[in-house]
């Protein structure tokens, strides 16, 4: 492994390993916001970002997200934890550039559509519905809600019904701008 890390004058870091003869390539993006960052009116926040990011740029739509990674023999995909935000693609080596160029553009030009918002909201809803429903999930979600107790590690990541239901699009541009720079 020949691993080496690039620090831009932005604060940006890059680590990169090159693996000669591989033949796919990943490429993330991590951004270092959780959970753990969000305040009580935000909790779930950092989620549904992760969810809205495939929705659509000022010059993609989602399905033109989809579609242009989809043609460079690849697939997207993001996590949510306490600790971190992720955006991965997994695609053919010669086309890390546009995986780059991808998520470049829907880091910093998402536009955050209403019913598309409104759409991933239901979605999450949905997600913490099935929370509810597997008793190992549950069980989990309870146990960090005893050990950190009134404070972000003891929410789930998901959000809660109530808080997911409020967000909008101001709230999504404030959090990034308080949290996805360099």
């Amino acid at each position: 492994m020949s691993v080496e890390t690039t620090s831009l004058s932005s604060g940006l870091r890059i680590v990169s390993d090159r693996m000669e003869g591989a033949e796919t390539a990943a490429v993330a993006v991590y951004v270092a916001v959780g959970s753990r960052n969000e305040t009580a009116a935000e909790h779930g926040l950092s989620h549904l970002i992760e969810h809205m990011a495939f929705k659509g740029t000022k010059t993609r739509d989602a399905r033109a997200i989809a579609a242009e990674i989809e043609e460079a023999g690849g697939d997207l995909n993001a996590e949510t934890a306490s600790e971190h935000t992720a955006y991965l693609a997994r695609l053919l080596p010669g086309e890390v550039n546009r995986a780059l160029e991808i998520f470049a553009d829907i880091l910093t030009d998402s536009v955050f559509d209403a019913q598309e918002l409104e759409r991933e909201k239901n979605v999450i809803l949905q997600e913490i519905a099935a929370v509810e429903d597997d008793p190992d999930d549950l069980v989990m979600e309870l146990m960090d809600r005893a050990a950190f107790p009134d404070q972000p590690l003891g929410r789930p990541i998901l959000g809660t019904k109530k808080t997911v239901k409020a967000f909008d699009a101001d709230m999504i541009r404030a959090y990034l701008d308080r949290f996805y720079g360099a």
